[in-house]
């Protein structure tokens, strides 16, 4: 057979199986049925969210809640709108916020064979039903420029060049909503970071601060019939 046909089985194949995923759990949905609460590590992951143990265990819940669970590490992700998920560090139902980091940032930033800085802020990978939450996170800001900002530049804003190099820089600013620090001739990515407890945050320790993660809040599900 022409490998465009091949091509186009794989495709349809893939089209499919995803459609057949979201009527499962469309109908998961108009039945009103729970998932059942299930650990992954020390996380307890239950309703919104759901976990599959297989590709054969029929979904329970929407798709923006799935939860991945790596039972030989113990890790929870979230997935995002980008095809790469958020690990969940921790969770609270009552309040509903998610701790999170995304370990393919963090990957980027320390790789020794190919680091480079994010070019996608945090907001852009969320999925519908998540917002970065309204708690006082810091504004981690990586710039990747053409060339090396004026030294006075450099000064103001408190400049880090990392590890990455090639024109790479970090700066920490005081509000993740604050989108002031624009510079000439660079590209800027923002990321909500937490402070570090007992410790005062520098840019210096970019690496650590997306390794401690931020939170986001979700909204309900909302049913066939509108309510959530």
């Amino acid at each position: 057979m022409a490998p465009s046909f091949f091509f186009a089985l794989v495709v349809v194949s893939a089209w499919w199986t995803a459609f057949m995923l979201a009527a499962a759990a469309r109908e998961a949905e108009e039945r009103g049925g729970g998932c059942p609460a299930r650990k992954c590590g020390n996380l307890t992951i239950s309703s919104p969210f759901w976990i599959t143990q297989s590709q054969m265990d029929r979904p329970c819940g929407p798709l923006d809640y799935l939860v991945v669970c790596n039972n030989s590490t113990g890790n929870a992700t979230i997935l995002s709108s980008s095809g790469y998920g958020f690990e969940i560090k921790n969770i609270s139902y009552e309040e509903r916020t998610l701790l999170v980091f995304d370990p393919r940032k963090l990957e980027d930033l320390t790789s020794l064979n190919r680091c480079h800085v994010p070019s996608w802020n945090t907001s852009a990978k969320l999925a519908v039903p998540f917002r970065i939450s309204s708690a006082a996170h810091l504004d981690l800001v990586f710039y990747n420029c053409t060339k090396a900002p004026p030294a006075e530049r450099h000064q103001q804003l408190g400049l880090v060049e990392t590890r990455c190099r090639n024109n790479s820089f970090a700066r920490l600013g005081e509000r993740y909503d604050d989108r002031s620090n624009y510079l000439e001739g660079c590209r800027a990515t923002f990321l909500p970071v937490l402070e570090p407890p007992g410790s005062k945050a520098n840019a210096s320790r970019y690496a650590e601060l997306v390794r401690g993660g931020f939170l986001i809040t979700w909204d309900l599900p909302v049913t066939s019939s509108g309510k959530r």
